[in-house]
């Protein structure tokens, strides 16, 4: 498991019950988790005392119950890299903390590679990865579906003081961008994806990870440069396991260009219970 520890503004603090308590800079909340099947330990008076309690609804969705006033947004930061927080109306707060342990080993492939790297961040958020790349001294293409993503990744860009760094923000289908890259004879040295379980294309044509995710990470071998340097998978499909990763990874870009591959779990370390949370996967190949 690749443990993401060195937070230091942001923490789970409990878990149970299929909630977990959480820390983000000086604001708590209580969001579900559907890897929590344990119950909770001690339900003592921090779990109840918290700025919002996300409440998950019997026919889908949910909706926060804040109980104390919470600014619009906050930020947080990780080392050098700063974030804005904002609880969002599907759980989510606009970032993923586990993924700093895969920000950290980015960032350390990216400065110690000795040549200009250039990265393609695809399905991208709110940009963490693009941040850590950026800050890392890559280039960076920036790709994400959503208007209202892609405007908050310029925002975290900025806030870690990176605004001059070389990063184009895409707001397209990442499917049809590919395609064009490669009808461009574009080329990039690291690709990192966190495709999502389910989607849909431009035509209306239906992404099933189970289905789709071979077939595009194939594709991509056409935009790596000669010399790639990394290729990063994440997923939080439920059922999907990182040997999974680890045979797409070895069928396409490792038979091409060698290298290694490893895989396994996202975590993070529960500060009362001295456990780890599971939080997705991820598969990694490197030159």
């Amino acid at each position: 498991m690749y443990i993401a520890n060195d937070w230091k503004d942001y923490e789970v603090i409990d878990t149970g019950n299929g909630e977990k308590l959480e820390r983000w800079g000086d604001v708590i909340l209580r969001r579900p988790d559907p890897q929590i099947i344990w119950p909770i330990q001690q339900e003592n008076q921090e779990w109840r005392d918290v700025h919002g309690h996300y409440h998950r609804s019997s026919s889908g969705g949910g909706e926060w119950e804040m109980k104390k006033k919470l600014p619009e947004r906050w930020t947080i930061s990780y080392d050098k890299l700063k974030f804005h927080i904002k609880p969002t109306n599907f759980k989510h707060t606009g970032l993923f903390p586990e993924q700093a342990a895969n920000w950290s080993w980015m960032m350390d492939k990216i400065s110690n590679a000795g040549r200009p790297i250039n990265v393609l961040n695809l399905f991208a958020y709110t940009g963490g990865a693009t941040v850590a790349a950026a800050s890392a001294g890559a280039s960076v293409v920036h790709v994400d579906a959503a208007k209202g993503m892609v405007q908050w990744a310029k925002e975290n860009l900025q806030l870690s003081g990176l605004g001059d760094r070389p990063v184009r923000f895409i707001t397209d289908d990442v499917f049809k961008f590919v395609q064009r890259e490669q009808r461009r004879g574009s080329r990039y040295d690291a690709i990192i994806m966190d495709p999502p379980s389910y989607g849909r294309g431009p035509g209306g044509e239906m992404w099933k990870l189970e289905t789709s995710l071979y077939p595009f990470v194939e594709s991509c071998l056409s935009i790596l440069s000669d010399q790639p340097l990394f290729m990063l998978i994440n997923s939080y499909t439920t059922g999907i396991s990182p040997t999974v990763l680890t045979n797409i990874l070895n069928m396409t870009v490792k038979k091409r260009f060698g290298g290694r591959i490893s895989s396994g779990e996202l975590g993070l370390p529960i500060t009362r219970s001295g456990l780890n949370l599971p939080c997705g996967i991820l598969g990694r190949w490197e030159e």
